[in-house]
């Protein structure tokens, strides 16, 4: 997956995915492109009014995002396959594409994802960019643990982080089908 900066004029539409196992999710996006998956009561949530008009949930990227994201919840993509177009940084961006490479169901450390990045000490910083994530769970953010591999902050609450992390590294699907559509 590619991590591109979306067109400064782009207009932003949103809608919300009531039925997912991690409570509500509202999507964002900037024309063919998702920009932001936000959980209730996640640290960093812009405010609404920020994610534009209210769209259509069958429209693109958002109908692409709902079935690939059921499909994860069910235990059956392990990766996702969606244009996004994200806001942050440059190193904001480049934490974010190294996140996309920690394969579903391991977990690596502020400092490793810095060393990857040929910044061996900014695990400080690495972990402020990915706690800027527009796009968790998309942008496996809950994958990242720290040093002595405890649970660290998430943008979407630790009860949250343990339960993907749980689901992830499970044998069958965690979350029924009946729960996620």
């Amino acid at each position: 997956m590619t991590v591109h900066a979306p067109a400064p004029d782009a207009p932003l539409t949103h809608t919300v995915l009531d039925d997912t196992p991690v409570g509500p999710l509202t999507l964002v996006a900037a024309g063919d492109a998702l920009t932001g998956l936000y959980m209730t009561d996640q640290r960093h949530r812009p405010p609404q009014e920020t994610f534009g008009a209210p769209a259509d949930p069958d429209d693109p990227p958002f109908a692409a995002a709902a079935a690939q994201l059921r499909a994860y919840f069910r235990g059956e993509l392990t990766t996702f396959d969606l244009p996004l177009a994200l806001r942050g940084t440059p190193f904001q961006r480049r934490v974010w594409a190294v996140l996309c490479t920690i394969p579903y169901g391991e977990t690596r450390t502020y400092g490793q994802l810095a060393a990857l990045l040929g910044t061996p000490g900014a695990a400080r910083a690495v972990g402020l960019a990915n706690g800027r994530n527009p796009v968790g769970i998309i942008v496996p953010c809950h994958r990242v643990v720290g040093s002595d591999g405890s649970l660290t902050g998430y943008g979407g609450g630790l009860d949250r982080k343990r339960r993907l992390l749980t689901f992830e590294r499970a044998e069958e699907g965690l979350f029924p089908e009946a729960a996620c559509g």
